[in-house]
């Protein structure tokens, strides 16, 4: 009997484990295998866009920048994207906001930018994963955080329009 207790007890907590996996964790670094911070330079793409227009990620050289990965099913990502919209839009075209959808269908991404409203902001489809690799984006959403520099600061998680703002805030600022 004791342990057909654990076994329920056991199943909830690895069910949530793997939806917090899924979704990504709030707010941290992203981190390649070898357990380093993920940052650099920006890496060079071209992927079509939801518009059906191709994007050339080097028309953003020189520029602020940020990629926001996100998926069409993940629910973390639906709850961030108002915040993200209203980072842009407080930003005013100081720092360009593109979002990368993965991990999903095309229509089921245009379905996302449909629902959370993100329609204004440019969104790549990267539906084999290979930007998001680039990045070493493992877990949605997160943030690629890129300087007019070319300097790369990836961050995993959900953020805030609070923390979003600042961070692109420091970045045209830089």
């Amino acid at each position: 009997m004791r342990t057909s207790s654990r076994r329920r007890l056991v199943a909830p907590v690895i069910a949530l484990a793997l939806l917090a996996a899924a979704c990504g964790a709030s707010g941290s670094s992203a981190q390649s295998p070898d357990g380093a911070e993920a940052s650099g330079q920006p890496t060079e793409f071209t992927a079509p866009t939801l518009s059906g227009a191709d994007f050339d990620s080097a028309s953003l050289a020189g520029k602020d920048a940020v990629l926001w990965f996100w998926a069409p099913w993940c629910t973390i990502c639906r709850g961030e994207a108002p915040d993200v919209v209203a980072a842009a839009e407080t930003m005013d075209g100081s720092v360009e906001v593109i979002g990368v959808g993965g991990r999903g269908a095309r229509s089921e991404m245009d379905d996302f930018v449909a629902d959370t409203g993100t329609g204004g902001l440019t969104h790549v489809v990267d539906e084999s994963g290979t930007i998001w690799s680039s990045y070493g984006v493992f877990a949605q959403p997160a943030y690629a955080f890129i300087d007019d520099s070319g300097s790369v600061e990836v961050v995993a998680g959900a953020l805030g329009e609070r923390a979003l703002v600042e961070r692109m805030t420091e970045l045209a600022s830089s």
